[in-house]
């Protein structure tokens, strides 16, 4: 497993005691355990398997291979949300970072600042990540012919290769180095203390143990979670005895709302409704759940490109928008197959109409091959709504760890949403019709034929209308799909304190974008890994050094009943 403290979970004990339990081991959950393993024993609980070995994860070229991958113990569990639009959460150690499109570039300065951060430890952290994750991409033809049509249509200052957010046009970082091999979250824990740490894989916390109320604590306590390993035998995992020892959900903007809520910590009347007993009633669990609305372009060319995920990107001076772009046959057209796939197994699932025939979309999906024939022609150019302000919420749909929640985002609800988008594809329109980018497209498809293209392949569930050929406020509610950088569910200030300490209850942290007011920057996957770090660093201060000898025997009985006489 590369590691040698990575496992399955078939061959832990029944029972485990740590000091830190951490649920989820993705893009936040590496670097948080491998930091608090300096200091302290820490159990790692990851429901996926391992990136390492599988090429689908570590191969620039199948990024489209594994986000479409349907099978059930794929790296990438697709959900739909009931705006109709297609998505993905990860189910690997490394979380997103094992499957995104791999940018890295940091948060805009402000984002640290409304959160309270201390700039000087988050810039430290930063480096820390940087330092085994992040790499400067070669910047091909594709990609430096967006690169200039985008400066050549006025998004200035040109700011060379950067990791930080910079208005203006930029080169960003990348998780691929030279090779095109993929650095995922889980290279972080190459930083860990091997004799304090232990990684269980295909490890399904169903949920979280917490102490009633009563003379000792004021708050329920958790003191430890229960988990599945992959042949179904549950297993228990507790809290070593000491006030700073904490149960931390790292779950991610789906997996820890709805794992707080199996756990009883929720909106009451819903949890009453799935039968699930109630430790806390807190309605803002699951509550702001947004995602930034995508809309894109896919173009064709007449001659063949490098294989790109994002490098470039425009920030826009004023707008409300952020213009990336990748290429390549593998990215756009397995993507444009997956859809067709996943969208003909969900209508005979779900029954819902819609105004995209099977005969149109085989049409378009022709159109794309003809275009692309085999050989790699074309890319995609994206924009990328900041914010957003739009948001929803997550409802649990069963009592299973493993079932999708129920999720909501409400796409354009926020008229200042669907402005940006707007704004970003007249942009897009612009970089297309310049002349850096003439070589790269057919002279004879005018973009109006790149639109209509994109109104007839299967990108959403949603239904199309007859304006949105000619109106971009209807084509962007047409057309939207997702960047995958969903957040919310767990909110500072709702759910969390700004320590992350989930209010109300004692012995629980949520360090993940679920805990996101906005999505960071152009691209989140920097900043989510550097708050595993930062929060590693601030929840070891003042912690008394780890005691080895005192790890190597088992805890005594007296010991045990001690800790586990207030447990119900």
């Amino acid at each position: 497993h590369h590691f040698p403290f990575v496992h399955d979970a078939t061959v832990a004990p029944p029972v485990v005691y740590f000091d830190y339990i951490i649920i989820g081991g993705g893009t936040a959950g590496c670097p948080l355990a491998a930091t608090l393993s300096q200091n302290a024993t820490v159990l790692v609980l990851e429901r996926g398997g391992s990136p390492y070995g599988d090429s689908n994860i570590t191969n620039v070229g199948n990024f489209g291979s594994t986000i479409s991958d349907t099978s059930p113990h794929s790296a990438s569990q697709i959900f739909i949300s009931e705006d109709g639009v297609y998505n993905t959460r990860a189910r690997v150690l490394g979380g997103g970072s094992a499957i995104n499109a791999g940018f890295y570039s940091r948060a805009e300065p402000e984002f640290a600042r409304d959160a309270g951060w201390d700039e000087d430890l988050v810039r430290r952290s930063y480096d820390w990540v940087e330092s085994k994750v992040a790499f400067e991409p070669p910047v091909r033809q594709w990609q430096s012919a967006v690169r200039d049509g985008l400066v050549e249509i006025g998004v200035l200052p040109y700011n060379g290769f950067t990791y930080d957010h910079v208005q203006g046009t930029k080169i960003g970082g990348t998780i691929f180095d030279d090779q095109g091999r993929r650095h995922t979250a889980a290279d972080l824990l190459g930083y860990a203390n091997h004799r304090t740490i232990k990684v269980y894989l295909h490890a399904t916390v169903s949920r979280i143990l917490f102490t009633r109320r009563g003379r000792r604590w004021a708050n329920p306590r958790a003191y430890g979670v229960v988990f599945e390993d992959a042949l179904g035998i549950k297993k228990r995992a507790f809290l070593r005895p000491h006030p700073q020892n904490e149960v931390i959900l790292t779950a991610g903007a789906l997996g820890s709302p709805q794992l707080m809520m199996l756990s009883g910590i929720g909106p009451a009347l819903h949890l009453k409704s799935h039968g699930i007993h109630l430790v806390l009633d807190q309605p803002n669990v699951g509550q702001g759940m947004a995602d930034n609305p995508m809309n894109l372009l896919y173009v064709p060319s007449p001659v063949p490109v490098e294989i790109s995920l994002i490098q470039v990107v425009g920030i826009p001076p004023g707008q409300n928008t952020y213009i990336e772009t990748a290429s390549g046959l593998s990215f756009a057209y397995s993507w444009a197959q997956g859809f067709a796939r996943d969208y003909v197994t969900f209508f005979n699932q779900s029954g819902k109409p819609s105004s995209l025939t099977a005969e149109t979309m085989a049409k378009a999906i022709d159109t794309v091959h003809a275009y692309a024939n085999t050989s790699l022609k074309g890319g995609v150019i994206l924009e990328k709504v900041k914010g957003p302000l739009s948001s929803g919420d997550l409802k649990l749909r069963s009592r299973s760890p493993r079932d999708n929640p129920s999720v909501t985002f409400n796409y354009f609800k926020d008229p200042q949403d669907l402005r940006g988008c707007v704004e970003g594809m007249r942009s897009i329109v612009n970089m297309i019709n310049s002349p850096s980018f003439a070589r790269l497209r057919y002279a004879n498809l005018p973009v109006q034929a790149l639109v209509d293209l994109m109104l007839n392949l299967p990108v959403n569930l949603r239904p199309r209308h007859v304006s949105s050929s000619i109106s971009l406020e209807q084509f962007c509610i047409d057309t939207v799909m997702t960047i995958w950088h969903y957040h919310g569910g767990c909110q500072v200030g709702k759910v969390v304190d700004r320590d992350y300490r989930v209010v109300g209850v004692d012995g629980l942290r949520v360090i993940d974008g679920s805990t996101f007011l906005k999505s960071p920057g152009t691209n989140p996957q920097a900043t989510v890994m550097m708050l595993g770090r930062y929060m590693g660093m601030r929840i070891l201060q003042g912690r008394p050094p780890v005691n080895l000898r005192r790890l190597r025997g088992r805890f005594p009985a007296s010991w045990r009943r001690r800790w586990h006489s207030h447990i119900p």
